[in-house]
């Protein structure tokens, strides 16, 4: 076998083993039904779409988490990884260290990608390039000239891996990287459906002021909802994977509203399309636009901003990657070492018995003054009637706090945004 053989199979059986350890630990996580029942089939087909890259983007609104969270240098934070915009965007509030975790491979091998370039790079414009506008030549170029060799023999091997259309991924950093992904091609999809059934959802980019975005939404968004193929698409949990939506989530959303989950994807749209200007919500411009605005004045991701980039640099070492679950993650950390915990909406997928062992540890390892934030599909608590009493007590629930931080995600999917605080002196 010739050296450069010898690369390639070492690539493929590398890309194997993140595809393989992702399936495993979400099969763990997702699965609670028998295989051949209706719920069982429909997490088994959750977890393969979920098994390859599932967010280029995350979706959670980072200046919201840092408003609840409240870091401090000597902070300590625990978050779920996805795509690594919040946890980098988090180093702008200076914290000691940031454990990212994440089940899924692909996550991990994303965000070491974006530590490996911050390493390599010197110039605002050459990071922007990469993982701002994501569709350049010269992204590729630089990969193979500055980051490869500096990058790790499993995110490397996974960056340099084949998908299914037989490219390297790496390429994708060349053709616009958030139009991939299972969120990605559930985006591409949307505006495709859209289009066939009159309603361009390009439309929306159109508008001068909030105004204009309620006019256009009710004229290009709001009547796909009327379609006969949509109302019976939407009924199909299945439908749904491509938002990170698994079964027992689709359950919580459909019963979150009046109008069943037609009625809660209606609100939500209409939240991201007319609550917050268009020219200050990147998550707008990702949805519609498929991608960031480009200019000077441009809505970005913290970590993405010229303001921030030197600060990110200086930090990013304080970024350690885990594919791990949350829970087991911490069962290797001491008592008391942990000072901010990130859930997104990991909670929504787990049973009792999943919520009582995260939170028992979350607990043992939480600080005094800790506080943790999460999100659910509903407008829901959650957790009260699922964690015993013991553990939950020792918690206090800020529900104005939460309310107004929920209104002010910018996100705009979330039914609930909720922060619990450890009392102590720092809370």
């Amino acid at each position: 076998m010739m050296a450069g053989e010898g690369q390639v199979t070492q690539v493929t059986q590398t890309a194997r083993t993140v595809r393989r350890t992702t399936s495993m630990g979400l099969t763990t996580a997702v699965h609670r039904n028998k295989p051949l029942s209706k719920a069982g089939l429909l997490e088994r087909m959750f977890t393969l779409a979920f098994s390859g890259l599932v967010y280029p983007q995350i979706w959670e609104d980072p200046v919201v988490d840092m408003e609840a969270l409240r870091l401090q240098p000597e902070d300590h934070v625990v978050a779920i990884a996805s795509g690594s915009c919040n946890v980098l965007s988090y180093l702008t509030a200076d914290p000691a260290r940031i454990s990212a975790i994440d089940l899924n491979g692909a996550h991990i091998a994303l965000g070491k990608l974006k530590l490996s370039a911050l390493a390599r790079m010197d110039r605002h414009d050459d990071f922007l390039r990469f993982f701002g506008e994501a569709r350049s030549q010269a992204n590729v170029a630089l990969y193979d000239r500055e980051i490869a060799p500096h990058l790790d023999a499993t995110s490397r091997g996974y960056w340099e891996g084949r998908g299914l259309d037989g490219r390297r991924r790496i390429g994708m950093f060349a053709r616009n990287v958030y139009r991939y992904g299972l969120l990605g091609r559930f985006i591409g999809a949307g505006h495709l459906l859209g289009r066939a059934l009159g309603c361009d959802p390009r439309r929306m980019l159109e508008a001068r002021d909030i105004a204009e975005q309620r006019v256009l939404f009710e004229r290009h968004l709001a009547p796909v909802f009327d379609k006969a193929f949509v109302r019976w698409l939407i009924r199909q949990p299945a439908s749904l994977y491509g938002l990170g939506i698994p079964p027992a989530q689709y359950k919580a959303l459909a019963a979150d509203g009046s109008d069943g989950i037609r009625g809660a994807l209606r609100d939500r749209l209409e939240r991201l399309a007319c609550g917050f200007d268009l020219k200050t919500n990147y998550f707008a411009r990702q949805a519609f636009g498929r991608g960031y605005e480009a200019g000077p004045d441009a809505a970005l991701p913290p970590y993405l901003q010229r303001v921030n980039f030197e600060a990110v640099k200086a930090r990013a070492s304080r970024v350690s990657y885990h594919q791990n679950a949350v829970t087991a993650f911490l069962e290797s950390q001491p008592a008391e070492s942990c000072d901010a915990y990130v859930l997104l909406d990991a909670q929504d997928w787990m049973n009792d018995a999943d919520l009582t062992a995260l939170w028992r540890q979350i607990t043992r390892t939480a600080r005094p003054g800790a506080r943790v934030i999460f999100r659910t599909a509903a407008d829901e608590r959650l957790l009260p009637g699922r964690v015993p009493a013991e553990i939950l007590e020792q918690w206090r629930y800020d529900e104005v706090q939460s309310r107004a931080l929920c209104a002010r995600d910018r996100s705009s999917i979330y039914g609930g945004f909720h922060l619990y605080v450890l009392p102590g002196a720092a809370a």
